[in-house]
């Protein structure tokens, strides 16, 4: 996947616009317009467009089953799926799992992991443990559970033969991603750390050089932009600056 390609893509959840640029307007047209937006990120590599779903999405209510969480259904997987693969594009499935298992919510993708053009992005900010409640504080992972979800992956990369498959951990602070150096990297599976957090361009990049020091070997880079929030009082970074961050973003996300 790297150095060949440039991930560059929209997040959201259809009918909610407040999660993400994906879930604004046509499907289609949010399509051609990540295309465009890619076009300008190639920076001497291979744009590949991105729709990152979110296919397990965090509640503050705890639901029947208690786990502070709601899956997206399957048709609407299926379609941005569909949609993904007439654009040449990834589809990565994102998972904000409440109080359930990660590894659990990863299982139950398993239909749609097994296909090559589709992948994984965790948001720990929204892993909450005994007692906590998704939106009153941060939640967090550690290297040893990310490698447990890579080990997953690459089970199934061997066993269908596929294509490396992307595992993105979106990270909003220090504390989210805990034992980091646990990390370890698996056969056929890139990972990214995707820098989180709104803000001006000055914040953003104290944000990113603080998380992006002493990364573990084999860990690649991402970035995340947010439309309106970052622009509140100040402004959206352009494509320009993003890539003169170092080390150089290889997944850029917009919200």
């Amino acid at each position: 996947m790297f150095p060949r390609y440039r991930l560059v893509g929209f997040c959201g959840l259809p009918g909610a616009a407040a999660l993400g640029r994906l879930g604004t307007g046509d499907p289609g047209e949010r399509a051609d317009e990540m295309a465009k937006v890619a076009r300008s990120y190639a920076g001497g590599r291979e744009p590949l467009p991105v729709l990152e779903l979110l296919a397990v999405v965090a509640n503050a209510a705890a639901g029947p089953d208690g786990t502070y969480r709601s899956r997206t259904p399957a048709a609407t997987v299926r379609r941005f799926h569909q949609l993904a693969r007439r654009r040449r594009a990834l589809l990565l499935l994102n998972i904000q799992p409440g109080r359930a298992s990660v590894l659990d919510e990863v299982r139950a993708l398993r239909e749609w992991l097994v296909h090559p053009d589709v992948g994984v992005a965790l948001d720990p900010e929204w892993e909450m443990g005994g007692g906590e409640v998704p939106g009153d504080s941060y939640g967090h992972t550690d290297g040893h559970e990310l490698t447990e979800v890579a080990r997953y992956l690459s089970e199934l990369v061997e066993a269908h033969d596929l294509p490396q498959k992307p595992l993105v951990f979106h990270q909003v602070a220090t504390s989210v991603v805990r034992e980091q150096s646990a990390l370890r990297p698996q056969p056929g599976v890139v990972l990214i750390k995707s820098a989180d957090g709104i803000g001006s361009p000055g914040l953003k990049r104290g944000t990113w050089r603080r998380l992006v020091s002493d990364l573990p070997d084999g860990l690649h880079t991402g970035f995340k932009l947010f439309y309106e929030e970052d622009a509140q009082g100040s402004r959206l970074m352009t494509p320009k600056e993003v890539l003169a961050l170092r080390p150089q973003p290889e997944y850029v996300m917009y919200e």
